[in-house]
């Protein structure tokens, strides 16, 4: 799993979508279908590319598979925002003086 393939995984807006239910706490597919216009198995498609680019876990409760964010595929891109995060105060403070200018 490389970080291209967690942007690959996110570049979907309905896995995006999947992706932030979780964020809320674990659930199965079916819960995970509430409110979607989605099939069971287009559903399930999405859900193993999430699990493939390592953003989610799975555990069998029965005949039901429950779903969960997996943090460490987070902290892998957590990691690559970390490169950039020293630019961007810099960054800010110069949009700000110049739309300051900008305004005068």
């Amino acid at each position: 799993m490389t970080e291209n393939d967690i942007f690959k995984a996110l570049a979907d807006p309905t896995r995006r979508s999947i992706f932030e239910k979780l964020a809320g706490g674990r659930m199965n597919a079916s819960a995970l279908r509430e409110g979607m216009e989605i099939s069971q198995p287009a559903m399930s498609q999405h859900l193993s590319v999430l699990r493939t680019a390592g953003l989610l876990r799975k555990e069998r409760k029965g005949r039901f598979v429950n779903y969960e964010v997996d943090p460490e595929g987070l902290a892998l891109i957590a990691g690559w925002l970390g490169k950039y995060r020293a630019y961007w105060p810099e960054r800010i403070g110069a949009l700000k003086i110049l739309l300051k200018d900008m305004d005068q």
